[in-house]
């Protein structure tokens, strides 16, 4: 957020045409530049935007370097009669992307030979650069820019940003011309040299697809690459996945859920490993952290599910790659965490008499429906939820898998116990007043049962291990498909549940209170087709249930898939603008069901 926008101003055959534009908070939009926008695209990750002032048509692109706190905008004149005189105004603020920024900071901009140097208080931030041009100092603050979305969310709308100068220069037809902001303190590549490189690296992607792959699934392809982070110095080589942007850090459930789609599905098996090996390092008393803090490196263990979600990475990644060797690093790690569900871990995780694993204490959110607004946690789900135990149910024969491939004859045993007696409880989920599943058994440690209609069911149908019977599978699909499917995803409570909320607007509370009692996630669409396909045994007529994605890639953040939409109807798209999951979990559904397709 140091460089918070670049204004752009072209003079051409004498007149002036301002291509940025501002709102403040009176209400004024000033200048008016997207008069002359002609046209906006993203072409192989990078967005495109077009302006035409009188006969000249001009292009313009950002992007960022791999691997680096560098970005790039450059303008490319694409037709004109004469030459044009552009000028270049960078906006700067000095914040985390949870905040605003407000008043005045000792910002100062020191010129250099091809820009500027600006420091914070004497404290070097960022360089800005720009071959070719002129850099004309300044110090003006701009005050009170208002953010339209922000206001939506119940949030703090004002924002005061500061202008270090303006950088000016001449561009011919055909020319291109790039201006650099850099928080390295190496010199950053050039920008053409950083353009072919994405621009090859999103070809390599796509061609790691199936060659029927549609344009929409390799729009998806190209934007995965987003979501992978390095955690840590260069030289510790740790992977990790921001869970959605713009203010997701990485968390472990997101990460091991976006895991194969992410990785696996596009041959990325470095990558993969080193997620695994990453995650793995930080699981304690058998558990993986819920989310690494915004600053630093606090861990927060609060989840139930993530650990066990980890168990369906390693097994898809062993069964895409066979590595012995990976295998024997981390079967300790994966033993450790199943001992600690059989005698106990934080929050009353604990496998009870039954061999059902239960969760939860109050005042905590451990499943993945974690939405709390202070002390108040809408879905505490404290019992016996029904895809933790799912997942509980395919942790354990993966172990009992992977321990007979390493010989380990005491651990397999011992897991071999444990998904017995799972196996023979997982039954009493069964609702068979309904013809589904229950959310929760043994609520709060009570006989009692959750009756809700929710996707969490869904989980023991699309999880490879499944010990529900075929009729009663499709039951639990039909039932999906007919309370909760949507064009976008899966409603997470049926509309006629008493206390679904079909829209996810309003201050944090209200939005808070709608996450997980009727708003729509797209995640859950990759599950569904898979569990459809499952049990009607039709690819084609599941990969329909995605199709309308394609759709979704135009209509909010271009290019990926939003987090969440309205439970009701128009489904607006709502929440983080590009979430992992989401985009992880409709590739690896579309891929999977294509090579069935392919090779039924």
């Amino acid at each position: 957020m140091m460089v918070a926008k670049v204004d752009v101003t072209v003079d051409y055959l004498g007149m002036r045409y301002p291509l940025s534009a501002n709102e403040f908070v009176d209400g004024t939009v000033d200048p008016r530049g997207f008069v002359h926008l002609e046209s906006f695209h993203v072409s192989q990750g990078i967005p495109v935007w077009r302006y035409a002032v009188a006969d000249a048509l001009l292009e313009q692109r950002i992007f960022m370097a791999p691997g680096a706190n560098t970005a790039y905008l450059s303008l490319e004149v694409l037709r004109a009669a004469a030459p044009l005189q552009v000028e270049l105004k960078p906006l700067m603020g000095y914040r985390d992307y949870h905040s605003q920024q407000r008043g005045a900071l000792p910002l100062h901009a020191a010129a250099q030979d091809d820009g500027c140097l600006i420091d914070n208080a004497g404290v070097p931030v960022c360089r800005l650069k720009a071959g070719g041009a002129r850099y004309l100092a300044g110090d003006t603050w701009y005050w009170n820019f208002q953010h339209r979305e922000e206001a939506a969310r119940g949030l703090d709308v004002l924002e005061d940003l500061w202008g270090p100068g303006t950088f000016q220069a001449n561009l011919s037809p055909g020319a291109t011309f790039y201006f650099t902001a850099t928080a390295e303190q190496t010199e950053p590549a050039a920008g053409e040299e950083v353009r072919q490189a994405l621009e090859s690296q999103a070809r390599a992607l796509i061609a790691a697809l199936p060659s029927t792959a549609p344009s929409w699934i390799q729009t998806l392809a190209v934007a995965s690459d987003q979501f992978l982070v390095r955690r840590g110095p260069k030289e510790a080589a740790a992977v990790s996945v921001i869970a959605g942007y713009p203010w997701f850090t990485d968390w472990g459930r997101d990460t091991m859920i976006s895991f194969p789609g992410l990785t696996l599905t596009l041959g990325r098996f470095d990558k993969a490993a080193a997620i695994l090996r990453t995650f793995a390092k930080v699981v304690d008393r058998g558990m993986l952290p819920n989310r690494f803090a915004d600053a630093g490196e606090t861990l927060e263990y609060n989840t139930a599910d993530a650990t066990l979600w980890m168990f369906q990475a390693w097994s898809q990644y062993l069964d895409a790659r066979p590595d012995p060797d990976l295998l024997r690093e981390l079967f300790p790690t994966m033993t450790a965490i199943i001992h600690a569900h059989a005698e106990g871990t934080r929050y009353g995780i604990k496998v009870a008499a039954d061999g059902l694993l239960h969760a939860g204490e109050p005042g905590l959110q451990l499943t993945w429906m974690d939405a709390k607004h202070g002390n108040e946690v809408f879905t505490p789900r404290i019992g016996k939820p029904v895809e933790i135990n799912a997942l509980w149910l395919n942790a354990l024969e993966v172990t009992v898998r992977l321990a007979g491939q390493l010989r380990n004859d005491a651990e397999k045993n011992f897991a071999l116990t444990l998904l017995h007696r799972a196996e023979q409880s997982f039954g009493r989920f069964w609702n068979k007043d309904l013809g589904c599943l229950y959310d929760v058994i043994d609520v709060d440690g009570a006989n009692t049962s959750d009756a809700s209609i929710r996707p969490n069911q869904l989980f023991a149908v699309s999880l490879p291990y499944s010990v529900l019977s075929t009729d009663r599978m499709r039951a639990v699909v039909d039932t999906c498909a007919r309370e909760l499917l949507t064009s976008y995803g899966l409603r997470s409570l049926a509309p006629k549940d008493p206390a679904y909320l079909g829209r996810y607007v309003g201050d944090g509370r209200q939005r808070d209170a709608a996450y997980h009692q009727g708003t729509v996630w797209s995640w859950l669409l990759g599950p569904f087709a898979l569990a459809h396909f499952r049990v009607y045994g039709d690819a084609s007529r599941a990969k329909e249930f995605l199709a309308p994605m394609a759709e979704h890639l135009a209509a909010a953040c271009i290019g990926s898939i939003s987090e969440v939409f309205d439970g009701d109807a128009p489904h607006n798209a709502r929440g983080c603008f590009a979430q992992a999951w989401g985009v992880a979990e409709i590739l690896r559904a579309w891929n999977y069901l294509d090579r069935s397709i392919s090779t039924p």
